[in-house]
């Protein structure tokens, strides 16, 4: 097992490599950049006062060198500074990072607690109302676009009735409320986020989980488990659940990308002040280095979660053994 790890986590270090590889290339072959934006800025910017920007930013070398002085540093964890406010970029990843991390766990968590109980009620009281209703709503959920919802969400909730913030993660006299205020104040700054990010998710989690407990359910040993009188909790919960685990851990850690992809999104959307709207703000004003660190950290992230994802197996399934 200790051996697969080490492997495992030996091979995020390519993958990763080819992340930067391609990023690297696509930031420097979009049209514009950071010098264009500058001239934007002030009309009267002579090009030698461009050339010399460049050349003070390293943009006048070719790409390939670029990258390479781009990797030495990383290599040391250093990330450069940003063109925009010359402050490290490690500073600006960890400054929004912890604001990512809690809305992206939370929903994490919220989409699977959810699926696991609506998947095993379904199971249980299959072809029943319930199990259409769960049906239904789950699948409005995936099928409606995030972004359309959240907008509309925001316009009811947050304008019209005025019951939730619609942007930030503190309001503006957060620094005067109290412990548990403040602690409020940021949880009703969560809950149109971490919503429209656990709905769409709830759809496939919770049908895995009744496909896997409708067929556990028909096994043999669960059936002599209720011949012999055993406790109904007992069994579903020790026996038929935990063996209808394995698909749902699984898409645990195909879900991770989904979260840390459609943060950049909702971060936006809902101004959070997360490593998704501090990407974007990046890719406004071509802050080349802040985006390399900010998709670097992301990807590290993801892969991380599904060599998580993978170690569980041998947690739920005992007959699961890496070499």
């Amino acid at each position: 097992m200790k051996s697969y790890i080490i492997k495992r986590f030996l091979l995020i270090i390519p993958v990763l490599l080819g992340i930067t590889i391609i990023t690297f290339a696509i930031i420097n072959l979009t049209p514009g950049g950071f010098t264009k934006t500058a001239m934007h800025m002030d009309p009267r910017v002579s090009p030698d006062s461009l050339n010399r920007l460049k050349e003070l930013y390293g943009l006048d070398k070719p790409v390939h060198v670029r990258y390479l002085d781009w990797l030495k540093r990383f290599a040391a964890l250093d990330f450069g500074e940003s063109f925009v406010d010359n402050r490290p970029v490690m500073a600006k990843v960890a400054e929004r990072l912890p604001a990512t991390l809690l809305l992206n766990i939370t929903a994490f968590i919220l989409v699977f607690l959810l699926g696991i109980i609506i998947g095993v009620t379904s199971a249980l009281k299959r072809n029943s109302f319930y199990d259409r209703a769960m049906t239904v709503i789950t699948f409005t959920g995936y099928s409606v676009p995030a972004f359309w919802l959240a907008l509309i969400l925001m316009l009811v909730f947050g304008v019209n009735l005025g019951w939730l913030p619609v942007s930030g993660m503190k309001s503006m006299n957060h620094e005067s409320l109290g412990t548990f205020g403040k602690l409020a104040d940021i949880a009703s700054h969560m809950v149109l986020p971490v919503f429209i990010t656990a709905f769409g998710g709830l759809a496939y989690i919770s049908r895995y989980v009744k496909s896997g407990m409708v067929e556990t359910l028909s096994q043999q040993y669960i059936r002599a488990a209720y011949a012999k009188g055993l406790p109904e909790k007992r069994i579903i919960f020790s026996s038929a659940l935990k063996n209808s685990m394995l698909p749902v851990i699984t898409l645990a850690g195909l879900s991770i990308p989904g979260l840390v992809g459609g943060s950049f999104i909702f971060e936006t959307i809902f101004a959070w002040p997360g490593m998704g709207r501090l990407a974007y703000e990046s890719a406004m004003a071509f802050d080349y280095p802040v985006i390399m660190g900010v998709v670097t950290m992301a990807a590290f992230l993801t892969l991380l979660g599904n060599l998580a994802a993978d170690i569980t197996y041998a947690f739920i399934d005992p007959r699961i053994r890496y070499r």
